[in-house]
């Protein structure tokens, strides 16, 4: 009985050390929600990983409305989160307020690059989207027949016009007497996720003469996609590769490489090496690019996107920052 008891007390400590004591990456989502084939998702795909190749566990928060971050996020860092990831920059002042309270909980904050760090323990992520748009543009440029091409952003925020800029640059590079359609969706979160208001721009668009369209818009570019694949242009998607999503109809995705800063930060958590600071991701640092596995790029394109590249990482050529106009 003694030795069955050991046994029993044994076995209940290590059940109680593998949940209790286990590394846990919480996720706190931005606006779009979780499941946008995009943004979040990717952020969500990427602590799956974590959890398959990492061993750990997960927590997430979705937050009803941009309030709740706060709360949520340390509701997150009270269940045990040993990495905590922020979703966005509207999560900024979450991060500043709740970061310096858990000392010993890390945290990524994705698209945030300003904010005070007393605690020495938030890794900020800026990217440089305006430099893959660049290159993106250029293959729009280049696959359009009609020589009118499109942009649907989410919310009308510096961000997104970085995305626009940027695109803009790349197609009037390749082709500078190209006509550029743009529309913001709007100027509140909600902006994120409306696929319906993001297909009726896109349809607005496409009679105007655009036969490609890019968006970065969230969740709201499910519509964009969806309605020029319907309308049988081609689609641009953004953040991660979504060309999977209308096969025959996506020319590429302009890719943020997010996915590979949490999944660093994750792993250098787990070894003791994780390191605070601001950091600019751009194509020196191989975290912006575009996709053309399921693509329609040609060999063409992406030997011109392949040159446009190099000559942006070695300075040769500029690419103006959007958001800072």
């Amino acid at each position: 009985m003694k030795k069955f008891f050991n046994i029993f007390v044994i076995s209940f400590a290590l059940v109680f050390s593998t949940s209790t004591f286990a590394n846990k990456i919480g996720v706190i989502y931005d606006s779009g929600g979780k499941f946008d084939k995009s943004f979040n998702e990717l952020a969500y795909n990427t602590a799956v990983r974590v959890q398959d190749e990492l061993g750990w566990d997960m927590i997430e928060f979705e937050a009803a409305n941009n309030t709740q971050i706060e709360q949520g996020m340390r509701k997150v860092a009270d269940r045990g989160a040993t990495l905590v990831v922020a979703m966005g920059f509207a999560q900024a002042d979450a991060v500043a307020a709740v970061a310096p309270d858990y000392p010993d909980t890390n945290f990524v904050a994705v698209d945030v690059c300003w904010v005070d760090d007393p605690a020495g323990n938030i890794y900020q992520a800026c990217y440089l989207e305006h430099e893959g748009s660049f290159l993106v543009g250029v293959i729009a440029a280049m696959a359009s027949k009609t020589g009118t091409i499109g942009f649907v952003g989410g919310m009308d925020i510096p961000l997104i016009r970085k995305f626009q800029g940027g695109y803009e640059q790349g197609a009037l590079y390749a082709n500078p007497d190209i006509k550029i359609l743009a529309n913001m969706t709007g100027t509140t979160p909600e902006a994120w996720n409306n696929p319906t208001k993001g297909a009726e721009l896109t349809k607005a668009q496409i009679d105007g003469g655009a036969d490609v369209v890019y968006q970065a818009a969230g969740g709201t570019g499910i519509g964009v996609l969806q309605a020029a694949a319907d309308a049988g242009i081609m689609g641009i998607g953004v953040d991660t590769n979504q060309n999977w999503m209308h096969p025959g109809s996506m020319l590429t995705s302009m890719l943020k490489r997010l996915d590979l800063t949490i999944f660093e930060q994750a792993e250098k958590t787990a070894a003791g090496t994780f390191e605070p600071g601001i950091n600019i991701l751009g194509l020196a640092q191989g975290m912006v690019g575009y996709a053309t596995e399921d693509g329609m790029v040609t060999d063409e394109m992406a030997a011109a996107a392949d040159a446009a590249a190099a000559g942006i990482i070695d300075g040769s050529i500029t690419v103006a920052d959007w958001s800072q106009e």
